[in-house]
């Protein structure tokens, strides 16, 4: 919302009191005129311009560019007639507060072409007073050309500067509810089974319990081992939600194929050494454990080879492995098997999921060096 105070325009590279001076100047050419009717005339144009300069910022529509062609016409009233120029300054902060760019363009040509025309006749007229003050009117003709073109850029900027910063938000935003639906669906996919299972072992062993208490005993040990099990899978959880480092991950992914006896090789350089945002590093984290928990689960595999490719742009890290493989996947399968997970995870981070079922299975994940 615009205030009075901004008849006064900001960050133009003049100081509040130069546009002062401006403001006050009028008064000075207008009062040393001997004439009691020109004074009059002069200064009911000043209060006139002043007040139409200050609806036109509060305007929107056609009235904008009537005030506009009011202020014009002062202006160059009081340039030919009294020697002031200095309105046009006014008037190219404004042309240059214009958004619409075509408003703009036709504005700033036309304020252009009628300040230098009244400046010209000016010195035909009144060559004297003209003359006397030939720097600054100078000073006030670049003004007119360069001071739009500066204020219109710097609004652009600023414009832009706040989509920017709005689309941020909004990507936090959801980065939030992508973190909390996948906090959820591993939740679920983890204590939801494990809870149903001790759920029904717990009513077996109760009824067996008089019956067959050797059944009870081993339903009870299964109780206690889900139970361990689901704790320990909270607990990954919660280390997955605090960030894992790649390099971390390496060691536990190939802690885990050594204790499933698979067979683990490492190719590339170490992928620490490359400059990737936090983010993305936390997603390829989670990845790579999410494939090499499959490789163990599903691949039957013997051999699961990690492999890292750098480019200028992105990052690729392959994992093979050479087990049964797999058909073509329906969408229950997809997500079933963690891939749906990964891609989801991936999309946040610009990243991409391939996959491939030749001599084993291949997931390929690329995850660029800039997220956008």
């Amino acid at each position: 919302m615009q205030h009075w105070f901004h008849i006064f325009p900001k960050n133009t590279g003049l100081s509040l009191y130069a546009w002062i001076i401006f403001c006050l100047l009028p008064f000075y050419f207008v009062i040393r005129s001997s004439s009691p009717l020109e004074i009059f005339i002069g200064i009911l144009m000043i209060v006139l311009f002043f007040t139409t300069y200050r609806l036109s910022f509060i305007k929107k529509g056609w009235t904008v560019y009537v005030s506009f062609a009011v202020e014009m016409l002062i202006s160059i009233g009081m340039t030919m007639y009294f020697g002031y120029v200095y309105f046009a300054l006014f008037l190219a902060f404004f042309t240059g507060s214009i958004q619409n760019k075509a408003g703009f363009i036709t504005l700033y040509v036309v304020h252009v072409t009628t300040t230098i025309s009244a400046i010209t006749f000016g010195f035909f007229i009144q060559s004297q007073v003209f003359m006397m003050q030939l720097p600054f009117i100078v000073i006030s003709v670049i003004g007119v050309i360069l001071l739009p073109i500066t204020i219109y850029n710097r609004n652009k900027r600023e414009q832009l500067e706040s989509e920017l910063e709005d689309a941020n938000e909004k990507i936090s935003q959801l980065m939030v509810v992508e973190e909390r639906q996948r906090i959820a669906r591993d939740l679920h996919d983890t204590l939801g089974q494990k809870l149903s299972l001790i759920g029904f072992k717990s009513d077996l062993a109760k009824k067996v319990m008089d019956s067959d208490s050797d059944s009870a005993k081993s339903e009870i040990d299964d109780i206690h081992q889900t139970a361990r099990t689901a704790l320990k899978e909270v607990r990954e959880i919660v280390s997955d939600m605090k960030g894992t480092k790649l390099k971390d991950e390496i060691i536990h992914v190939q802690e885990i194929l050594k204790a499933s006896q698979i067979d683990y090789q490492l190719e590339g350089d170490p992928p620490e050494l490359i400059n990737i945002p936090l983010l993305s590093e936390n997603v390829m984290s989670m990845c790579l454990k999410e494939a090499v928990t499959n490789v163990v689960k599903h691949s039957q595999a013997v051999v699961c080879r990690v492999s890292f490719t750098h480019t200028a742009s992105e990052l690729v890290m392959n994992v093979h492995d050479n087990g049964v493989g797999f058909p073509a996947l329906d969408e229950l399968s997809f997500k079933e098997s963690g891939l749906q997970g990964m891609k989801e995870r991936l999309e946040f981070v610009n990243g991409s999921l391939h996959y491939e079922s030749f001599q084993g299975t291949t997931l390929t994940i690329r995850v660029p060096h800039v997220v956008q």
